[in-house]
Parts: structure tokens; C-alpha cells; sequence
């Protein structure tokens, strides 16, 4: 089962560099989404982009974009290619093509982040550590690696449903985007929407709160909805109707 995800994987980590486009041009995206969430934006920020918890918010938010931009292509992909079938004719199991495909983004999205991370932490020190060796708070830098994963997981897991279903890469890249939106700001117009009394309790909660239980809050629930998601995808996934559709 292992072997065979990490062929599924394999698979789609060489589609995503070289057959998706040049590995010129794979290339050339890495560099630039290094170069800006790497390089500038921490120079921008200086210091705070180390010392502010607020970098939680950031550095989860970063992975939404980098697995929408290779999970759309899971199946929609195989199937403008007319690859599907061979793929679902293969020995593979449902289950280790699925995972296999999941953990290709997510693996992607969540390693691009880490790399990202930690050039951003060689820039700010360069440019102004000012001679002191600048890190992160434990608890900063475990909720990023956590909580990125944990996003990645959960564009990964909406994405993988609405490409089962979605006949182009286009379409699904659409459909990717509206999800996305709806997952970025339906919580915020929710909040908005409240009544004056509820959000000055939540303001005063939030306020109240250290960084450990907010981190382990927000990752209870990421890790509950991640795991809904893969559980409707593995329901959806079904081999025959594919071939059909």
C-alpha cells in the first residue's frame, strides 16, 4: 500500500515539474514564489516577520494557493489528458491512487511553505539581525508547520472532490477559486455579521488567549474537517462511474 502511494505520488511530482509545463517553467514558478514569500515580503516586514504571531495567519493562508494551483489538475487533468482510464485500469488500489494524489499536493503546497519559511528566516536575519540571531517562538514555529499542513490537507481535500466531478482543469480551477473565496471570507463576514455583544466576547477570548491554544484549536478543527473531506472523497472515488463519466 506505501509503495504504491509513493508511486502515485512519484507520478504526479514529475507531471507537476516537467509534463504540466518545462522544467524551465516549473523552475521559474519556484523561484518567483520563493523570491516574494522568501525574500521580499520579509525584507517589507523586518523583524515583526519573525517575532509576530501574527505569522501563523500568513504562513497558513500561503498553502490555500500553492495546492489549488496543482490539485485541480488531480483528475480533471488525467481526464483531459485520456489518461484516466489508464490509470484506473492500473494493479492500484482506489485508495493508493487517492492518497497518493492528495499527498502529492499536499506535499507540494506544504513543502514549497517550509522552503519559504525558512529563506524568509535567512532574509530577516541578514538584513536585520543586526548582529542577534533571530527565530522563531517554539510555539509560532510549531503552529506554522502544523497548521500549514493542516490547510494544505483541507484545499487538498476540496479540491480532489471538485476534480472527480469537473470534466476540464479549467472548470475545476473555477470551481477551485469560488471554494477558496468562500473559505477565506464567509468566516470573516460571519464574524462581521454578529451581534455587537457576541463579537466583543469573542474579541476578548481571542485576546485572552496564548498562542498554544489557539493554535491547538484551530488545528482540532482543520484536522476534523480534513479528515470529512477525505472520508467524501473516498466515497465519491469510485472506479467504475469514473470510467462511465
Amino acid at each position: 500500500m506505501i509503495a504504491d502511494v509513493w508511486t502515485v505520488m512519484w507520478k504526479e511530482w514529475k507531471e507537476i515539474f516537467l509534463q504540466r509545463g518545462s522544467l524551465r517553467g516549473g523552475a521559474w514558478n519556484l523561484l518567483l514564489m520563493i523570491g516574494v514569500f522568501g525574500v521580499f515580503l520579509p525584507l517589507q516586514a523586518g523583524r515583526s516577520w519573525v517575532e509576530s504571531p501574527q505569522g501563523l495567519i500568513y504562513w497558513a493562508w500561503v498553502p490555500l494557493f500553492l495546492v489549488t494551483s496543482v490539485i485541480a489538475d488531480s483528475f480533471a487533468g488525467e481526464r483531459e489528458r485520456q489518461t484516466l482510464e489508464t490509470l484506473l485500469a492500473s494493479r492500484l488500489s482506489d485508495r493508493a491512487i487517492l492518497s497518493g494524489k492528495v499527498s502529492a499536493a499536499v506535499g507540494y503546497g506544504w513543502g514549497l511553505t517550509m522552503a519559504a519559511m525558512l529563506v524568509g528566516l535567512v532574509t530577516v536575519n541578514l538584513a536585520h539581525g543586526r548582529g542577534e540571531l533571530l527565530l522563531y517562538p517554539a510555539a509560532v514555529f510549531g503552529g506554522i508547520m502544523g497548521l500549514s499542513l493542516l490547510a494544505s490537507g483541507l484545499v487538498a481535500g476540496v479540491g480532489v472532490l471538485v476534480s472527480l466531478r469537473a470534466s476540464t482543469v479549467r472548470q475545476a480551477a473555477q470551481t477551485m477559486s469560488i471554494a477558496i473565496m468562500l473559505l477565506l471570507f464567509v468566516p470573516v463576514f460571519g464574524v462581521q455579521a454578529l451581534p455587537a455583544e457576541w463579537k466583543a466576547r469573542l474579541a476578548q477570548a481571542v485576546m485572552g488567549a496564548d498562542v498554544v491554544q489557539i493554535v491547538l484549536v484551530a488545528a482540532a478543527v482543520l484536522m476534523v474537517l480534513d479528515l470529512g473531506l477525505l472520508a467524501a472523497a473516498m466515497a465519491r472515488f469510485q472506479r467504475a462511474r469514473l470510467i462511465l463519466d
